[in-house]
This record gives C-alpha cells, sequence and structure tokens, in this order.
C-alpha cells in the first residue's frame, strides 16, 4: 500500500513538472531572486547590525533607485540605438548573403544559390520575427511580475517557506532535510552572486570593446552581451551573431577585430573571472550543464535553457547528499 502511494505520489509529481513546466520554471526563478536579495540584505544586516526586515527594505530600495536612475539615463539612448539596429540587421544579413554566395565552395556545398536564399532569413523574414518578438511584451511582463512578487515574498520570509516544507519530512530526517536545503541555497547564491558580478564585468568589457574597434551601437551590443551571459555556452554564442552582422557592414576586418574580441572576453570570463568567483560553488561539468541545457531546451523552450545551469548545480547537491552520501553511504570528499 505504501509503495503503490509513493509510486502515484511520484506519478503525480511527473505529470505535473510535464504540464506546467513554465510554471514551476518561473517559480524557481522567483527562488533565485530571493536568494540574491536575502544575501544582499544579510551583508548589510552584518555591516550595519539591522534587522534583516529592515536590511531587505534598504536593499530594495536602493537596487529601485539603481534601476529606474539607470533606466532614466540610459533608456533614451538605448531605445535610439534599438531601432538602428532592427534597421541595421536587415541589411547586415542580406549583406552576409551575397558575401557568402561568392565563394563557389559553399554554393556547392548547399546547392544551388535559391536553395541557400530560402535557407538565409531575408529582411522581411528578420523583421517578422523581431515583430514576433516584441508582441510576446505583455506576457513577458505578466511573468517579470510574478517573478519579482514571488521573490519579494519570499525573500522578506524565508524562514516561513523553509520551516513549512521541513514539517513534510518525516521527524527524524528533518536535520538533515534542513542541512540539504541549506546547502543548495549556499551553491545556488555562489553561482547566482558569481553570474551577476560575471555579467557586469562582460557587459562593461564587450562595450568598451566595441566602442574602441569603432563598432556603433556599443552600447546596446554591451548590454544584450551581458545580459546573454546569464546562459553558460549558448548566450555569448547568441550575443556575437547581431555584433558580427554589424561588423560585416564595416568590412571583413572588423568582423575578425568583432570576433577576436569576444573570444578574448569569453575566455577571461570562463577561465579567470568565473573560476575566482566561484570557489564555493559545487563544479559543474560542462557536459553535464550542456545536455540540461538541450533536454529543457526541448521540453519546456527558452525558459528551460536559461535556468539549466543553477538547476543543474541544485540538482548535483541534492543528488550528492541524498543519494551518494545517505543512500550509498559514500564519505563526502
Amino acid at each position: 500500500m505504501i509503495q503503490a502511494s509513493v509510486v502515484a505520489f511520484v506519478a503525480v509529481v511527473i505529470v505535473l513538472l510535464w504540464k506546467a513546466a513554465e510554471v514551476f520554471l518561473l517559480i524557481f526563478a522567483g527562488i533565485l531572486l530571493a536568494i540574491f536579495l536575502h544575501a544582499l540584505s544579510r551583508w548589510i544586516s552584518q555591516k550595519t547590525h539591522l534587522s534583516e526586515k529592515w536590511s531587505l527594505t534598504f536593499v530594495l530600495l536602493a537596487l529601485t533607485l539603481v534601476i529606474a536612475g539607470g533606466i532614466w539615463s540610459v533608456a533614451p539612448e538605448v531605445s535610439s540605438q534599438i531601432d538602428r539596429l532592427v534597421e541595421r540587421i536587415p541589411q547586415a544579413a542580406e549583406q552576409a548573403q551575397q558575401q557568402v554566395l561568392k565563394y563557389e565552395w559553399v554554393r556547392k556545398l548547399l546547392g544551388q544559390k535559391d536553395r541557400l536564399e530560402k535557407v538565409a532569413p531575408g529582411s522581411s523574414d528578420i523583421i517578422s520575427i523581431t515583430a514576433g518578438i516584441f508582441t510576446s511584451t505583455f506576457g513577458a511582463l505578466g511573468n517579470l511580475i510574478i517573478f519579482l512578487v514571488i521573490g519579494i515574498f519570499l525573500a522578506i520570509s524565508p524562514r516561513t517557506y523553509i520551516n513549512g516544507l521541513i514539517r513534510l519530512i518525516p521527524k527524524s530526517r528533518r536535520p538533515r532535510a534542513r542541512e540539504v536545503l541549506q546547502a543548495v541555497g549556499s551553491a545556488l547564491e555562489s553561482w547566482l552572486l558569481a553570474k551577476i558580478t560575471a555579467m557586469f564585468v562582460v557587459g562593461v568589457l564587450t562595450a568598451v570593446g566595441l566602442w574602441l574597434i569603432g563598432i556603433e551601437l556599443a552600447l546596446l551590443l554591451g548590454i544584450l552581451a551581458a545580459i546573454l551571459t546569464f546562459i553558460p555556452n549558448i548566450g555569448p554564442i547568441l550575443a556575437l551573431l547581431p555584433a558580427a552582422l554589424l561588423a560585416l557592414t564595416y568590412g571583413p576586418d572588423k568582423v575578425i577585430y568583432v570576433v577576436s574580441l569576444y573570444v578574448g572576453i569569453q575566455a577571461v570570463e570562463s577561465y579567470v573571472i568565473t573560476p575566482l568567483l566561484q570557489q564555493k560553488m559545487v563544479d559543474l561539468p560542462p557536459a553535464l550543464v550542456i545536455s540540461t541545457q538541450i533536454l529543457l531546451g526541448v521540453l519546456v523552450g527558452g525558459l528551460g535553457i536559461i535556468f539549466a545551469t543553477p538547476l543543474t548545480a541544485a540538482a548535483m547537491v541534492m543528488v550528492r547528499m541524498i543519494y551518494v552520501e545517505d543512500i550509498l553511504g559514500d564519505p563526502r570528499p
């Protein structure tokens, strides 16, 4: 009877995860926000000896002022650069297509010229894709509001939700469950703070580097590179594409400079910045992260790719502590 109940419970959980995967990922995003806010408020509390609630209030006000000030000072220039980017990308795509068609081996590889034109998106295709992205803005705004509400409420009273979850565990296992939750929270906090720092550094280096090379829209491309740095492996490639297309309008030499800049920044981020910042973070094998990104990308879509890495980090901590250490009995290395 008990075994049947466990199997039924697991089946229900799997069905819920399958049917409402985006909702669970949105809740997980709120948990990440709560961890970030709690880490900042705890640091403020340690430095100022304020209570955690007052520290959280200070953090929320400070972040609101910083974000509002940044939007007020940068939004006009970013908006102008977005308009120019929408105009330039189709031209750059057509120019790239013409450049590629000059090589005979490319035409032989892809077949005939008309076949390449069907594969390569034209200006009308890119404009329609861009329009489709902007038409989903209201859905994105709704998700953003849910994400903020969940994150803020979890940050206000994290113990309430942690204790409620712990009460679902048998009494004999509650101390270990609390230890596992703390370890998962610590790993996610370390990963998140390191990733945010890396995003800032990558954004600044990209914007400054593009400006020195002489590529316009450097500010917008730097912001885009910073945001996409949140997605390991795939994000830097997505950030490079519009910059390389724009560089092509200046000439092949600019493309080489831009690609070299992005590769160099990515190398610094991967082998210098991130390892220094993530010393307390669980070691994530790249092949495992890529596999998780592909799996969640197929099952869930964009949200799955975005949150694949922190989900992998949390899962590795739980597998190590619950399965390897508790069930298999292997000692912690």
